[in-house]
């Protein structure tokens, strides 16, 4: 089965997701230029058993901004009054996005301004992106998560 069938396979799946599994999708998908993600994109998670998991919904996230790769806003959440917005107190500011190399590859990757957490991005297809956020104080543990435009 290719990666990307594997993907949407995982992705449907109830429970937990080994993280292994998603690593094998994840060597097996092409990088991505930052350049090439601007836009909007609608975020859900991979339920690895990660301390992360369930608590960006939690706190109203919707997904992911990238106007500029200058200019990324990693945590557009949506408010009780239904409204979208930059959630900048819970990302400790915003981001951009640079080409960096992860796991042997240089592809796309937010970079937070606030905190030391980096977002890699491989593509699935032209609408859908595989993130893994690498965050330095949870050093090998992984966060698995999807952007759809």
């Amino acid at each position: 089965m290719d990666a990307r069938a594997r993907f949407a396979e995982l992705r449907k799946q109830d429970g937990r997701i080994p993280t292994g599994d998603l690593d094998e999708i994840w060597a097996a998908l092409e990088p991505v230029r930052a350049e090439d993600i601007l836009g909007e994109w609608r975020g859900s998670e991979f339920d690895t058993g990660h301390p992360l998991n369930g608590q960006l919904e939690k706190a109203g996230w919707h997904g992911k901004t990238f106007l500029s790769v200058s200019d990324a806003k990693p945590l557009i959440c949506r408010g009780p009054d239904g409204e979208l917005y930059s959630n900048t107190e819970l990302g400790k500011g915003e981001a951009s996005l640079w080409n960096v190399e992860f796991r042997g590859e240089v592809t796309a990757t937010m970079v937070y301004d606030g905190q030391p957490v980096f977002d890699h991005f491989k593509r699935v297809d032209d609408d859908t992106l595989m993130g893994i956020m690498n965050v330095k104080r949870n050093a090998g543990q992984f966060y698995y998560f999807i952007l759809e435009r």
